[in-house]
């Protein structure tokens, strides 16, 4: 068994499956979108969404304010759309980045070409050191590419997870 260190701690969290997404958040006339691997279903009923979102964050912002937020599956296949939303979004009208935006229930901005996509009002936020784990309930969702495979964040070269590196 190897001691555990820094870059253990790295290597193995890094081989969690998890999804990736595009977590979109809004207060005010202020949008924003970002890349996300930390999501994951917590209740059944109600139908409860966990997100790790960074502290320091624009979306950590928004989603406190505004009690909401999106998580848009993207398809796995097209995984350059997550480097763009690795800093915070331009909005022009109705994109984030270049890339068409709608509202459903919430407000919270829901991509066009997401193959699925959840729209959640906000029921818990638990602060958890660098992170707070906002827990929103569906209160609206579609697919709308129902035969495409969700990205990952092993079909990427990304690597989100550990401990902090390098001062970041």
């Amino acid at each position: 068994m190897q001691p555990l260190s820094d870059e253990l701690l790295n290597q193995v969290t890094w081989k969690i499956p998890n999804a990736l997404v595009l977590i979109g958040s809004a207060a005010g006339d202020e949008w924003n979108a970002m890349t996300a691997s930390w999501v994951t279903q917590v209740s059944m009923e109600p139908v409860l969404i966990g997100v790790a979102v960074d502290n320091k964050a624009v979306t950590h912002r928004l989603i406190s304010a505004g009690k909401h937020f999106s998580v848009n599956l993207w398809s796995a296949d097209d995984t350059r759309v997550f480097v763009k939303f690795s800093k915070p979004a331009e909005r022009s009208d109705s994109t984030l980045n270049g890339r068409p935006v709608f509202t459903a229930s919430t407000g919270a901005p829901i991509f066009a070409e997401a193959i699925a996509w959840m729209d959640c009002e906000l029921r818990h936020a638990i602060d958890l050191g660098t992170h707070t784990f906002f827990v929103g309930e569906i209160v609206a969702a579609d697919i709308p590419v129902p035969d495409q495979r969700a990205a990952a964040i092993g079909d990427t070269r990304m690597k989100y997870g550990g401990v902090k590196r390098g001062g970041h």
